[in-house]
């Protein structure tokens, strides 16, 4: 079955193999994703019904807060991932860089 998804989706998997083992590691790490994504909707199917569109927002930023107060460090492999981003998108990762610096002078 898995065999058959990759032969039928091939030249979408071959291009993830290009990137270095620590880069792939966190492409393919998306637990932390799925599982904000599935609290969230967990909260909202039990409340049901909001009076506005704001009460459905402060509740999702509660949770949000709740839930990001249980988070532990960042993704092991993060460090070196982010090591071959800066050498393989050096004018892209320079250039977001750049702009976090300005941002945080402005301030």
């Amino acid at each position: 079955m898995i065999v058959t998804a990759w032969e039928k989706a091939w030249e979408h998997v071959i291009p993830f193999f290009a990137f270095p083992p620590d880069i792939r590691r966190n492409i393919y790490t998306t637990n932390a994703i799925e599982s904000v994504n599935a609290q969230l909707r967990k909260i909202l199917k039990t409340r049901g019904q909001f009076p506005t569109d704001e009460a459905a927002l402060k509740l999702l930023w509660l949770a949000l807060q709740n839930i990001s107060a249980k988070w532990g460090t960042s993704t092991h492999y993060w460090k070196s991932a982010m090591q071959q981003f800066a050498i393989l998108y050096e004018e892209r990762f320079t250039q977001a860089y750049r702009q976090l610096d300005s941002q945080s002078y402005d301030k």
